[in-house]
């Protein structure tokens, strides 16, 4: 009977032992899955912090660019108009320095173009990484910061056809040698010292120029009014 005693005592203690073994084992895990867990946190917080800072990096590059941008678009509109002007006054001839200066100068687009520093928002968007933003109103102004960057990049490309559009019809008024002898070796565009010659036309022409110089000052009007609203929106930033 003792002998049956003792060997009862003894399977007990196993029992005891491994649930002591089974809670220190869970314990540890659950430790280690919780340590873990805030050191994904910690490094999500500070991909965040890069990220936030990265942006804004791009967001001040951006600023000032678009100031620029803007600038460029007011005086654009207004050689514009004094090209419209000029080509359908009577005394047009008068002005032909004025006309192929301004026309030589008018499908230049590249300086007036917002082309953003996209660097981080790619990388938000590609990797997944916008979850990371906790803040929801940081995290749905940088998506409307995206959608309304993409729109004037749409612009843009559109503003280009219309470029190439006005080229054309001014092919049939401009004498392309002259704007050959405009050009130095840079490209750069230099006022002739001497009044040039129009190229004979009729009004179809005309009608058909003045159409294309239309579409140029709308386009550049709707650019410089979506980037002046891109420049409110920055502001939250």
């Amino acid at each position: 009977m003792e002998v049956h005693h003792h060997g009862h005592v003894h399977e007990k203690k196993k029992w005891k032992e491994y649930l002591f073994q089974f809670l220190i084992l869970f314990l540890a895990v659950t430790l280690g899955f919780l340590v873990e867990n805030k050191r994904e946190h910690y490094i999500e917080q500070q991909r965040e912090k890069q990220f936030i800072r990265s942006l804004v990096n791009d967001i001040i590059a951006d600023t000032t660019k678009i100031n620029n941008i803007i600038n460029r678009r007011t005086v654009r509109i207004s050689n514009l108009d004094s090209l419209n002007l000029l080509m359908n006054s009577n005394s047009r001839a008068n002005y032909a320095n004025d006309l192929y200066y301004i026309t030589a100068t008018a499908t230049r687009l590249f300086s007036i173009r917002f082309l953003p520093n996209d660097g981080t928002m790619q990388q938000l968007k590609n990797s997944g990484a916008f979850r990371l933003i906790r803040n929801r109103l940081i995290a749905d102004s940088i998506a409307k910061y995206d959608v309304s960057v993409r729109n004037i990049l749409l612009l843009g490309e559109l503003e280009e056809k219309m470029a190439e559009d006005y080229r054309q019809a001014a092919s049939k008024i401009f004498n392309a040698l002259i704007f050959d002898q405009m050009m130095d070796a840079d490209i750069n565009v230099r006022r002739l010292e001497y009044l040039p010659a129009l190229l004979t036309y009729d009004k179809g022409d005309l009608y058909d120029w003045n159409y294309k110089i239309f579409s140029l000052k709308s386009i550049n009007k709707a650019n410089r009014r979506e980037i002046r609203l891109l420049l409110k929106q920055l502001k939250i930033f």
